[in-house]
């Protein structure tokens, strides 16, 4: 039986870093090609290409670049590789993997993984990660899942998955889902059947700026009047509880509301926007007749970049709330 062909695909991140001599913390320095070379066992799993797109933390990454990542995946995709495995800094992959869930349109799997600590780390996670990686991407039960996130073993859809430490291996958790799968004695196992909203949407002509705005307690809302005047074309409301805020905010949500999408979303780190529950002023009932989107399951990280792709490629604010009425539904 013929091994899978894929691509790795390394943007940088902890698990490219080292330290230098006399340097203060660790750095990107290790191309795709260094980490492969560190794990033997991956050329029993696959035939791999590698490919280092760029060296930097995930911190620093754009969301064209993630775009563009996606069209370069996209393209081996059609040139008959099987799949694909980004190397990221853990701090966006949340964002990242949901990104490229949207604009790679493909039943190919695209896993997204990387490291909690740097490659010189007693411990370093990076190299077990990424041959989890290549397991999960070459098993013919992760075609049609879209995107994936694989850390620690563990299997997670791109649309829920969380880092939900600063430093634990066990960082990431899908809080609203639990894990897909899990990889154990060189197979991927998939222990959860149930389908995630697939989006496969066009690639933006253009990125439009979106705010995310915290309620919090005592604060009257005044930052929602500037948001035009800075040039944002939508903003997404990280809402308290099952969707509320303040009693002032709502006559400055109407108003922003009139101007621009406004998605909500809470800051709970689980649960979805209630839409029919509470009816107070601020409440998700009123938020909603003022014109308000609810974000369903999302959170407000993944809720923006939805919310930006969506006015990238011009739809209208009803298509807008169709889409995301899928991660209120969950239909697949």
């Amino acid at each position: 039986m013929s091994k899978p062909k894929l691509i790795v695909i390394s943007t940088g991140g902890t698990i490219t870093m080292t330290s230098g001599q006399g340097s203060k913390g660790i750095a990107p320095t290790l191309t795709a090609a260094d980490l492969l070379n560190a794990v033997p066992q991956i050329g029993q799993q696959a035939d791999i290409e590698a490919l280092t797109f760029s060296s930097m933390p995930g911190a620093s990454l754009a969301t064209s670049q993630i775009a563009e990542l996606a069209h370069l995946i996209q393209q081996r995709f059609d040139g008959g590789i099987d799949g694909a495995i980004v190397i990221q800094g853990t701090d966006t992959i949340e964002e990242t993997a949901f990104l490229l869930d949207m604009l790679v349109a493909d039943r190919k799997p695209v896993i997204v993984t990387g490291a909690m600590r740097g490659a010189q780390a007693a411990g370093a996670d990076g190299p077990a990660n990424l041959l989890a990686s290549v397991i999960v991407a070459g098993s013919p039960q992760a075609a049609g899942r879209g995107t994936l996130v694989v850390l620690n073993d563990e299997v997670h859809a791109a649309a829920f998955v969380k880092k939900g430490h600063t430093g634990l291996t066990s960082s990431f958790i899908s809080p609203n889902a639990g894990r897909l799968g899990l990889v154990s004695e060189q197979r991927a196992l998939f222990t959860s059947s149930s389908g995630m909203p697939r989006l496969a949407l066009s690639r933006p002509g253009a990125w439009p700026d979106i705010a995310i705005v915290k309620a919090c307690l005592g604060d009257d809302g005044r930052m929602l009047d500037a948001l035009p005047g800075l040039g944002y074309a939508g903003v997404v409301v990280e809402a308290m509880g099952a969707g509320h805020v303040p009693q002032c905010w709502a006559p400055r949500l109407s108003g922003l509301a009139a101007k621009m999408p406004v998605v909500l979303a809470v800051r709970t780190p689980g649960g979805p926007v209630f839409t029919n529950t509470y009816g107070f002023p601020g409440s998700e009932i009123d938020l909603a007749g003022r014109g308000l989107i609810p974000a369903g399951l999302l959170d407000a990280l993944k809720a923006r970049l939805l919310l930006g792709a969506l006015m990238g490629n011009n739809e209208t604010v009803e298509a807008i709330r169709h889409q995301f009425m899928r991660f209120s539904n969950l239909q697949a």
